[in-house]
């Protein structure tokens, strides 16, 4: 009794165990994409301040031609 519960609990302990690495890849994972798309970010930001030199744009400059 007192050693199939014992083997219950080891199993149980090694699925976390696994389950644990497995989020830990997807976080790593995520990480590297957030950094790039930060870093994407930061240079479309950095290209349009660099095409618009001292412009200033509204939301009203960006709306289509038929409206």
């Amino acid at each position: 009794m007192m050693e199939a519960r014992l083997n219950e609990l080891e199993a149980k302990m090694a699925f976390a165990e696994d389950l644990i690495e497995t989020l830990n890849q997807a976080v790593i994972r995520q990480q590297g994409q957030i950094d790039l798309l930060q870093q994407q970010i930061r240079l479309l930001h950095q290209q349009l301040k660099d095409a618009q030199p001292g412009e200033t744009r509204t939301l009203r400059d960006e709306l289509p031609p038929h409206y």
